[in-house]
């Protein structure tokens, strides 16, 4: 989103109870992300190109933390290692788009990622690049559907009509990722969501 401001979003953010903070960029998020994070805690993280793009999981290992993350398993063990990251102490991820209301708008295919953010973990980190903020909700699905989500079908190599061709088309193939849909108004009662906003493009 062009000419946003970041002193109101933050702002936003915080009248509905998340935690903002702004960084120039990525390396100073990192920096603060493994500042939140206690010595001892299990960290679980979801899917997220910025977290990986970042390397915030090789300093938390190289630091002791325990750290579940299906992307660094074999596919047999995907799933017990999701399960594992939604009751870690805390959880990593970024978000598909934040838009200016303060809205955190998510689309999943299996839903471990959203369903974290929400429940389980008591805090939660969402560090998200200045590429995901967007006007409003509808602009939020329609980048997900048009930026994220064709991205990801690439990267993973999937079967879908918007892998092929950068379009959604509300497909029914069994690849399917847009399953979830998933919008936090606010942190739900007794979670502590803190979101690092970075100015620099991270991830899809």
């Amino acid at each position: 989103m062009d000419n946003f401001n970041v002193e109101q979003l933050i702002e936003n953010l915080k009248k509905k109870n998340f935690k903002a903070n702004y960084f120039s960029n990525a390396h100073e998020a990192k920096t603060a992300v493994l500042n939140e994070i206690t010595p001892g805690e299990t960290v679980g993280i979801g899917g997220s190109m910025t977290i990986y793009d970042m390397e915030i999981h090789k300093e938390l290992q190289a630091k002791g933390h325990q750290v579940f993350w299906h992307w660094l398993v074999e596919p047999a063990e995907r799933n017990a290692v999701r399960e594992k990251a939604s009751t870690a102490d805390v959880y990593l991820s970024s978000s598909n788009a934040i838009t200016m209301n303060g809205e955190l708008v998510n689309i999943d295919g299996i839903g471990n990622r959203v369903s974290a953010m929400f429940f389980g973990p008591g805090k939660v980190i969402i560090v998200c690049g200045i590429n995901k903020i967007v006007k409003d909700f509808e602009s939020a699905i329609d980048r997900i559907k048009t930026v994220a989500c064709p991205a990801n079908a690439k990267r993973l190599k999937l079967n879908t009509p918007c892998a092929k061709t950068d379009k959604c088309y509300d497909c029914n193939v069994s690849e399917r990722m847009c399953n979830i849909t998933v919008k936090l108004d606010r942190p739900p009662a007794g979670k502590d969501i803190h979101i690092f906003l970075v100015g620099e493009s991270l991830g899809y």
